[in-house]
């Protein structure tokens, strides 16, 4: 059995993360000690893997806990489950589109700023430096 200390270092959570995903019953195997302090086992664990990867691609608290409350619900949700999966896997896409736009504006930038660098160029990134003209008050 592990506590939240070490829950939390297994899974790369911090413990306030692991309270707060068992107070929201995120995870459905909790047990307590004679102390009523939080154990978790090897299952928990699993839990705790699966909604931190879920929370990384995205999926707000409250899917998360409708895809847990599926899950201990048995095969007959296995449809709504893949449709909450296919779901997130869309906005994940639409996320992954739009960090690689944001990737090749920085590859650019940053050979633009290689060329401003070595001289080829000269630096019209410094505002301070544009010609000046004829300004509008904002």
């Amino acid at each position: 059995m592990y506590t939240v200390k070490e829950i939390a270092a297994l899974a790369g959570l911090s413990e306030h993360t692991v309270r707060y995903y068992t107070d929201r019953g995120l995870i459905p195997c909790v047990k307590r000690d004679k102390n009523n302090n939080r154990s978790f086992d090897e299952e928990a664990l699993n839990w705790f893997t699966g909604v931190k990867c879920l929370k990384a691609c995205g999926m707000p608290i409250d899917s998360i806990k409708e895809y847990v409350d599926l899950c201990l619900e048995g095969d007959a949700t296995i449809e709504r489950r893949q449709k909450i999966i296919l779901e997130q896997k869309a906005a994940a896409e639409i996320q992954l589109r739009e960090a690689e736009q944001r990737l090749r504006y920085l590859e650019k930038k940053a050979e633009h700023y290689a060329a401003v660098a070595s001289r080829s160029i000269p630096d019209d990134t410094n505002p301070g430096k544009w010609a000046k003209k004829t300004r509008k008050a904002c």
